[in-house]
């Protein structure tokens, strides 16, 4: 069993805490793209944990947690990461984290090169995390990067690392004005940061393969959601990589291999960190309610959070690029302080009312059509089956379902492990 575990919306949609969840039913995760640039936030009985690069079925000793060829890794972070989850008592061995030397490596010379275009482009600038994702994605396929198999062959690897940084320094030096980089500190930095994950780096794509003819259950674990895809995201304010469900395998390193089943995960409201079109935004009081309420603060970088009602535009897009056979709503207990609950019903585009997810400049002149939904105002936290939900929030999850044609199979109403029920 293959199952792809992805974001409908905008990210932030709460993939790690439904990853955590479902892991115990599972016997390998992988993070299959992106990089430490995803905020996974999981509660459970040790405490609260935010994984930006380590899959989020770490923290089950049970489960093996794969890092697949398809994401880019900042050793620096990675280590601190790991140190973090060691400090609380989880425990990390080869057996039980693996890293695909097929992975690309995350330098600090790209988190340099992210901050300066950043900063270059001032009020025009993409809301990047400033962690090196786009450079270290666009060196990739310029065909002039470092990957973790890289760290097995030290005799080569200074001379790489020399050109690499010289054709580097054209950029750094010549184009943004900023001291050189030196390859020396480079190779210094990978040897103190790098080096120590020698041990986890094996071909991960044969291993998965292995398992998977054995039977074994595979979950894929996305970053970021479908609306920040790079190509059917809101370009140009999207991640530098596939976030969708059908490039999981490739991105694990097995695309001989077919998932079985697209979960997709769903707020019960929108939300959004950066920059970039976002037509169901609430402003003014209303919004800082609602971002209150939810908490919704980037785990990954502490930004407040944009925040809208549940956007069904968006969301049947996202359900239909995800390939979703259900779906997963997050953050119900949230709206129990409204009495009205507003939900984005369709875009205003040049004057027309439209269903469809539009893209380019239409996106960015859209504007929300809303209608309020009665609210339920009382607490539902305790709630463990459908049944036990007040009229109105079945009411609600009801119009979801139809709005955006997918089955809500998991409904979570609190951020602890058993704070969900499956309807």
């Amino acid at each position: 069993m293959l199952t792809a575990i992805v974001g409908i919306n905008w990210g932030d949609e709460g993939k790690g805490r439904m990853v955590d969840l479902l892991a115990e039913q599972y016997d390998i995760v992988v993070r299959y793209q992106g990089g430490n640039n995803a905020g996974h936030t999981v509660v459970n009985e040790r405490g609260k944990f935010i994984l930006n690069l380590l899959p989020s079925g770490i923290l089950r000793e049970d489960t093996v947690n794969v890092m697949g060829p398809g994401m880019v890794i900042d050793a620096e972070h990675l280590l601190g990461e790991v140190k973090r989850l060691r400090d609380a008592g989880i425990s990390i061995t080869p057996a039980h984290l693996k890293i695909s030397d097929r992975a690309t490596i995350c330098m600090p010379y790209h988190k340099l090169l992210d901050c300066l275009e950043e900063d270059r482009l001032a009020d025009k600038k993409f809301g990047s995390t400033r962690r090196g994702i786009a450079p270290v994605y666009a060196d990739k396929y310029m065909k002039k990067a470092l990957r973790m198999g890289d760290l097995f062959h030290p005799e080569r690897l200074p001379d790489r690392l020399k050109d690499i940084v010289e054709w580097k320094n054209l950029t750094v030096a010549g184009g943004y004005r900023h001291k050189p980089i030196a390859a020396e500190e480079m190779y210094r930095w990978l040897e103190t940061y790098a080096f120590p994950f020698r041990e986890y780096v094996c071909d991960v794509s044969s291993y998965l393969d292995e398992q998977a003819k054995q039977g074994k259950r595979i979950m894929f674990e996305a970053q970021l959601g479908a609306l920040r895809d790079i190509d059917f995201g809101i370009y140009p304010y999207t991640s530098s990589s596939s976030t969708i469900a059908a490039y999981a395998p490739i991105g694990a390193g097995i695309p001989n291999h077919k998932i079985d089943e697209s979960i997709g995960i769903m707020k019960a409201y929108s939300s959004c960190v950066g920059e970039g079109p976002f037509t169901c935004e609430l402003f003014g009081a209303e919004g800082d309610r609602l971002r209150e309420a939810g908490g919704e603060y980037g785990a990954a970088t502490g930004r407040p959070r944009r925040v809208g009602g549940f956007d069904v535009v968006a969301s049947r897009y996202g359900v239909r690029m995800q390939g979703a056979d259900c779906l997963a709503l997050t953050k119900l207990d949230v709206l129990s302080f409204l009495e009205q609950i507003p939900v984005c019903v369709a875009y205003e585009v040049n004057g027309k009312r439209t269903a469809d997810f539009p893209a380019g400049s239409e996106l960015e002149i859209a504007k929300p059509v809303y209608e309020y939904f009665e609210g339920w105002k009382q607490d539902i936290s305790g709630c463990r089956k459908f049944e036990e939900l007040p009229e109105a929030a079945q009411k609600y999850i009801a119009f979801l379902e139809k709005s955006v044609s997918c089955p809500i199979r998991y409904v979570s109403v609190g951020a602890e492990r058993e704070q969900y029920f499956m309807k």
